[in-house]
């Protein structure tokens, strides 16, 4: 199963996240998290790269960890695996037994794992029941979610995480197909969105029409831009002076989140033109990246998922003055 894992998974810039990471990572009892395990290609390479390294890696989802833990069981103990959501940064320490760690990766991509097991229901290309829950312990699924929200709601969820221009569209056509009978698949959901949009927007460049509104009840389910707000400030704040944190990003939404962050901690906190910069203002974040780096054009041909990555990296200068600590980091 560890020889399934690394077959069925190609981890997108594995190389550049690790040339980022390692700098960090060359101490004994250096302490990295992969906040995004997957099945565990990351994780892998820094273990590789960095023998005096130990990594957790974080992943809700339960089938991921055991796939990545049969992977990297000739690593021994340098590996420790912790089910939760990628923002539960303080139970990584806790699992390490560290006060702050080294280096932190988030990679946000949808697991490969995920998209290519029909019943996961991620996928507008197979026909399956749509569920869409990264973690199966969760009780509320895609199906739920389409069959409770009212229209307005679902026309949120689809404008604001989907980005979906006709969101009011498709709303309403899964309002009105629902009161006869309930979205349960995967394939019926792809129809009627091509069916709610304008014959013109049917055949337009970009993928399949639905792919959008999969993308947008796929991070209603999993609460995804919750997680990430909450993340991304206790990313920075879990790692140590010196500490790096590398986040990969898949959509405009995600980017955002993580590129607002990056800026308040690496600018300057004062207002022009005042003579002397207090400790509290100066930066607590150095960018280790000129803007979002994108994938290679060799690795997007290769590796269709790696096409829409945004790459960003930052250094821990310093701690955060508590004036400008989130309170939830």
């Amino acid at each position: 199963m560890g020889q399934d894992a690394a077959s069925r998974h190609v981890p997108v810039m594995r190389d550049r996240c690790v040339d980022l990471m390692a700098p960090a990572l060359q101490r004994e009892g250096a302490v990295a998290i992969d906040g995004t395990l997957g099945m565990g290609g990351h994780t892998e390479a820094l273990l590789e790269r960095c023998p005096q390294a130990r990594v957790v890696g974080i992943d809700r989802d339960e089938q991921a960890i055991a796939l990545a833990s049969e992977r990297l069981a000739r690593f021994g103990d340098r590996f420790i695996a912790h089910h939760a959501t990628y923002d539960d940064m303080a139970g990584a320490l806790a699992a390490a037994g560290a006060e702050s760690a080294d280096a932190i990766l988030l990679d946000l991509g949808v697991s490969s794992l995920q998209i290519d097991e029909p019943e996961r229901g991620f996928s507008y290309a197979q026909d399956a029941p749509l569920d869409m829950r990264m973690d199966r312990s969760e009780t509320r699924n895609a199906a739920d979610l389409l069959r409770e929200e009212d229209e307005r709601e679902l026309a949120r969820i689809l404008k604001v995480y989907g980005e979906e221009r006709f969101a009011p569209r498709i709303a309403r056509a899964i309002v009105r197909r629902r009161q006869t009978t309930p979205l349960t698949r995967s394939t019926e959901l792809a129809d009627l969105v091509l069916e709610a949009m304008p014959a013109a927007a049917r055949h337009a460049p970009g993928g399949h029409p639905a792919k959008r509104t999969f993308q947008a009840l796929r991070i209603a389910v999993n609460r995804e831009l919750e997680v990430l707000d909450r993340a991304v400030p206790a990313a920075i704040e879990a790692v140590g002076v010196g500490g790096r944190v590398v986040i990969m990003s898949y959509h405009s939404l995600e980017d955002r989140l993580v590129k607002h962050a990056f800026a308040v901690g690496s600018e300057v906190d004062v207002p022009p033109g005042l003579p002397v910069v207090p400790d509290e203002a100066q930066p607590y974040l150095r960018l280790l990246t000129r803007g979002a780096e994108k994938a290679s054009p060799e690795e997007a041909e290769s590796n269709p998922r790696s096409k829409p990555v945004r790459l960003r990296a930052a250094e821990r200068l310093r701690p955060t003055p508590p004036s400008r600590r989130r309170r939830d980091a």
